[in-house]
């Protein structure tokens, strides 16, 4: 066990230390009149004159004493306060006769009375003790509580104990005399007798043994669980040091409050802490913050300003670890404009901000955005200009010459006088693609400026002005035209790539300013498409750049003329003879829909008109009232139309009321026999495609042979048209199940030969095949035989032994119908 040497003879007391160390004391005594009051016959001020001669005998010699009495020279005086006896060694019997002499008289200024006694012991020079006997509440001085602690806030170590004589009926009495002995770090005590005022007095006079406690110092890392700190640390108590680290650290001192120093060496970082030490043995931890990790950075000391530099690290490669430029000064965001992480390498490409200045290039930890290392950094001016014409029309394209960095995306761009954000660039050109720059004006007259931007938050570098001058243009074409024609527009203009001339309705915006359109580049004149709807129309020479339109003029569509002839009835999926008139502009067609449909159900079928003046059209298979009309290819627009009324088809179909399923049945049919018409046979419910599983075309003759299928169960045979695979009639039927039977020997040999004798419907590309027990699919059949071939049939059996099954499959749907097992050896 160490002890701190520098504090053996201060705070490790022994008993012989602590009367020569017990500082001086005062015992103040109430001279006050109530003193005369009496307890069990005998007055209070005798009782405190005997116990006083008795206590005064078991004081050391060599302790420092003195006496102050108030209240005991005059009445009603609050300054009635007098020092008796001044403290020193060996004044117990000076002591003993003031105490004998006094006479109780006046008020009870206790205040007062301790701060008198305090200033007889030089209480802010050395350690002062003040013993106050009292049987009252103070009577001179308002706050007893506020004075006591001005007296211990000045002290050295100044300390007031307190007796409360016959006070218990007081509560007022009681309150002051706690408040000053909490105030200066003392004890109270009552005495309601002369035995009681003895014991009082003698506890608060002998001082207790002090504790000697031994105490553990420890330093940790982050929190009082952390880590020890395996580096040397340095210890000091109230700051005595000791001279030999360690941690943690053990010593024997006496108990008290002291404040703990921990100084980590390495670190260069100290922890202070107090303890209160209470018992025998106690240990206090200090924790130390856990250091931020520090960082080395390298680079150029400047740089132009946004050029990419390369900066060097030295740091901890934390994930999400950067290094950031900001201006000096700058916090939060603000301190990385811009920045590279370190797990990208070392050296990282750092950005430069756009604008010159003092800056300073950082090491960011990730998780914290604590700084790790700075580098200052100063970003120069770079030397940019423009160069263009002071005037241009309005959507030509200029050259610009420029001298400026070219960083990435760097671009000129034009815009009008005093508009920011992007409207500061109607139109760009990239410095990467040359100097000087191929820059197309914008399309309006007025005042623009030309500038160089870098990319780099759209930064302008350098400005020139230019004026935009109006463009000339005309148009000339027929001041009227058919609905649908094509028409020929003569034109002037600058005829920039896309510039085009449109035709739309007077007063039309947006997009619907041009219904039609021709490039100008296809020639002058240009061939204009008229809309189809007859009305007031404008045809106007526009600049591609912004659809801005240059000149018009105006032009009347007049309706186009047609017409349609077909009969006024037909039935339902016929072809039908149809005649018309009308301009016949490409790809115009006649139609046939239902009355009142609309959009593409206008026309369920159709015919283009072309050059003809007649042709067929089929009839919708569907019953009801339909019109046959002449569309202009142009909007679907009607230019004429007939009505027609189509009636319902005559169909019948006839067929066995059940059959053997996968055989072929012979199906009568009466219809209309369409083109690819045809006869289908599906399940009763069915629908969509599941109607016809398998079907024969009416085409083929009558009747229709018909494969039933190879499911049993309820059918319909129906007759389609196969326009809109129409139904016109139906049958239904009862599909049974067909049985088969095979015969063989129950083992074979591998790769040889297996002769199965078979019973069942051999239809068409039925089979007799042999797979394994668990096969499915294509597997079922390893090897197989047709029955066509005869009866028995050769078949080859697998080469792998094991168990298989022999079995029957329909070739429709590769359906089985029987099977029997086979053991292979």
């Amino acid at each position: 066990m160490r002890i701190f040497a520098p504090l053996a003879c201060g705070l490790l007391l022994t008993g012989t230390a602590m009367a020569q160390d017990n500082p001086n004391t005062i015992l103040v005594m109430d001279g006050s009149g109530s003193m005369w009051g009496q307890i069990d016959g005998t007055a209070k001020i005798t009782i405190a004159q005997d116990v006083v001669a008795e206590l005064i005998g078991t004081i050391p010699s060599g302790q420092g004493l003195g006496l102050t009495v108030y209240g005991h020279r005059a009445r009603g005086d609050c300054t009635d306060i007098e020092t008796v006896v001044a403290p020193a060694a060996g004044t117990g019997p000076a002591i003993v006769d003031a105490v004998r002499g006094i006479k109780p008289l006046g008020k009870t200024p206790m205040t007062d009375a301790i701060i008198a006694a305090a200033e007889a012991l030089r209480y802010t020079e050395d350690s002062a003790t003040v013993i106050l006997v009292s049987d009252g509440v103070e009577t001179c001085n308002p706050d007893p509580c506020a004075a006591a602690r001005l007296l211990e806030e000045a002290g050295i170590d100044f300390t007031a104990h307190v007796v409360g004589f016959d006070v218990g009926s007081d509560p007022d009495a009681l309150a002051q005399m706690q408040c000053i002995a909490a105030e200066t770090g003392g004890d109270f005590l009552t005495a309601e007798n002369a035995s009681e005022l003895g014991a009082a007095l003698t506890a608060v006079v002998q001082e207790p043994e002090p504790i000697v406690s031994l105490l553990t110092m420890e330093a940790r890392l982050g929190d009082e669980n952390g880590p020890l700190i395996e580096d040397q640390i340095l210890w000091s108590v109230d700051g005595a040091f000791e001279s030999e680290p360690g941690n943690p650290y053990v010593t024997d001192i006496v108990g008290g409050k002291y404040q703990v120093s921990a100084y980590w060496v390495q670190n260069e970082t100290e922890v202070l802490q107090m303890v209160d030490l209470v018992s025998d043995a106690q240990t206090t931890t200090v924790v130390f913050p856990v250091p931020v990790e520090k960082a080395q950075l390298t680079g150029p000391e400047t740089a132009p300003l946004g050029s990419t530099i390369m900066v060097g690290w030295d740091g901890p490669n934390g994930e999400d670890d950067y290094i950031g430029i900001g201006k000096v000064g700058a916090d939060g965001a603000d301190a990385w404009q811009n920045y590279a992480y370190t797990r990208d390498g070392n050296p990282v490409s750092l950005l430069m901000p756009p604008a010159a200045g003092d800056y300073q290039i950082a090491y960011f930890q990730g998780g914290t955005r604590d700084v790790l290392g700075i580098m200052p950094i100063t970003l120069t001016p770079i030397e940019v200009t423009v160069a263009a014409p002071t005037e241009a029309i309005a959507g030509s394209d200029i050259p610009v010459g420029w001298v400026g960095p070219d960083y990435d995306d760097d671009y000129i761009g034009i815009g009008k006088v005093g508009a920011d954000g992007a409207s500061a660039w109607e139109n760009y050109a990239y410095t990467r693609d040359g100097d000087p720059a191929t820059l197309r004006v914008p399309p309006t007259p007025g005042d623009y400026e030309i500038s160089y931007f870098i990319n780099q938050d759209r930064t302008i570098m350098a400005t020139t002005p230019i004026t935009v001058t109006d463009v000339v243009a005309s148009v000339s074409a027929p001041a009227e035209a058919i609905a649908g024609s094509d028409i020929q527009v003569m034109w002037t203009g600058p005829d920039y790539d896309d510039d085009y001339i449109g035709i739309g309705k007077v007063g039309a915006t947006g997009a619907s300013a041009w219904e039609n359109y021709a490039y100008t580049r296809d020639g002058d004149p240009a061939t204009v498409t008229i809309p189809s709807e007859p009305g007031d129309y404008v045809i106007t020479y526009f600049v591609n750049q912004d659809r801005v339109p240059l000149v018009s003029t105006p032009i009347t569509v007049t309706a186009a003329g047609a017409s349609v002839t077909a009969p006024s009835e037909a039935i339902a999926g016929s072809t039908l003879s149809v005649s018309w008139s009308g301009p016949g502009y490409d790809d115009d067609y006649i139609g046939i829909g239902k009355v009142g449909a609309t959009g593409a159900s206008q026309w369920e079928n159709y015919t283009y008109v072309r050059a003809d003046s007649s042709g067929t059209l089929l009839a919708p298979a569907e019953p009801g009232d339909y019109v046959i009309s002449y569309f202009l290819n142009q909007d679907r627009t009607i230019l004429a139309s007939t009505n027609i009324t189509l009636t319902k088809i005559e169909a019948d179909v006839t067929a066995p009321s059940d059959a053997p399923m996968g055989s072929t049945i012979s199906v009568q049919w009466q219809g209309p026999d369409y083109e690819d018409d045809y006869i289908g046979i599906g399940k009763a419910d069915a629908t969509g495609a599941g109607q016809w599983e398998n079907y024969a075309y009416t085409g083929d003759g009558n009747p229709a042979m018909v494969v039933v299928p190879a499911e049993a169960g309820d059918y319909v045979i129906r007759y389609f048209a196969q326009q809109d695979r129409t139904m016109l009639a139906s049958t239904p039927i009862t599909v049974t199940d067909v049985k088969a039977r095979l015969i063989a020997e129950g083992t074979s040999a591998a790769a040889t030969e297996i002769i199965v004798g078979w019973d069942g419907p051999d239809y068409a590309d039925d089979y007799i095949g042999i797979g394994k027990v668990d096969a499915t699919g294509g597997g079922q059949w390893e090897t197989y035989a047709y029955t066509n071939s005869g009866n028995p049939v050769a078949i080859a059996t697998p080469d792998a032994p094991g168990d298989y099954l022999i079995k029957y499959f329909i070739g429709q749907d590769r359906k089985v119908i029987a099977s029997i097992p086979l053991r292979i050896e």
